[in-house]
């Protein structure tokens, strides 16, 4: 397992974009609680040789954002890492991958899917959001497919509702395409036929534009992301909460 201390990323055998949101700092100079929260790609893809690195961290809980069928594809977590499994799709249309075009270009194509996945989504996004604040599930892992997308919603709407200012919310989005190579390299030896199928650009990229319009247009319509999460369901005494298990005193 190796850390690197700028970016808190933890390097697995099969798994590319596993990171502590640890020691990110807020507004007002307070720092994100390392190894209480950790966002992640599948973790289905957990080995035997990942096992001692895994259990050091502690993880008591994951949740696991992807669909029914993205499930039954692709496997749970190992049994042997014996966490609590939380399954909790975020409802939402699935991407219509014609309306991408190069003149829209991915960081306004992905802040209108993620806007999109907000609306249809935000009870399931409250609801997941509400877990992190509760400290009987101890050390959590949100996850999806790539960490990306649906991992990336939640982290960020998390951070903001502990002050984590914008560009910092969005630098640790941005991280997640340092990771595509690894998975790419991954694809080319595991699935050799896959070589030939072109990948969609808002497949790897993470541009930082893409979250700083999604942050702008939830304030544009909600006011604030706090806002937005209490009108989806969110109780007020969640937040203060969350902040209190989350942010170092």
């Amino acid at each position: 397992m190796t850390t690197t201390p700028v970016e808190r990323s933890i390097a697995f055998a099969a798994v590319f974009n596993f990171r502590d949101l640890g020691g990110l700092t807020t507004v007002d100079g307070r720092t994100v609680r390392r190894r209480t929260v950790y966002r992640s790609d599948t973790l289905s893809r957990l080995g035997a040789e990942d096992r001692d690195a895994f259990t050091a961290l502690g993880i008591r809980t994951v949740i696991d954002l992807r669909r029914p069928a993205e499930v039954a594809s692709m496997g749970r977590v190992p049994e042997w890492t014996r966490v609590v499994w939380r399954h909790n799709h975020l409802e939402h249309p699935l991407w219509d991958h014609s309306t991408y075009t190069a003149e829209i270009g991915v960081p306004r194509w992905l802040a209108e899917r993620y806007l999109e996945l907000a609306y249809h989504g935000r009870a399931d996004i409250a609801r997941v959001i509400g877990m992190l604040t509760d400290d009987d599930h101890g050390p959590t892992v949100v996850h999806c497919v790539a960490g990306k997308d649906r991992t990336g919603l939640i982290v960020a709407l998390t951070l903001d509702l502990l002050g984590v200012p914008d560009e910092q919310i969005a630098y640790d989005y941005a991280l997640t395409e340092r990771s595509a190579p690894m998975f790419s390299q991954w694809v080319r030896t595991a699935f050799p036929n896959e070589n030939d199928v072109a990948t969609p650009p808002f497949f790897t990229y993470t541009p930082a534009e893409a979250m700083l319009m999604t942050l702008q247009g939830l304030r544009r319509h909600h006011g604030s992301v706090t806002e937005y999460l209490v009108s989806a369901g969110l109780h007020r005494d969640r937040v203060a909460r969350l902040r209190d298990r989350l942010l170092e005193a």
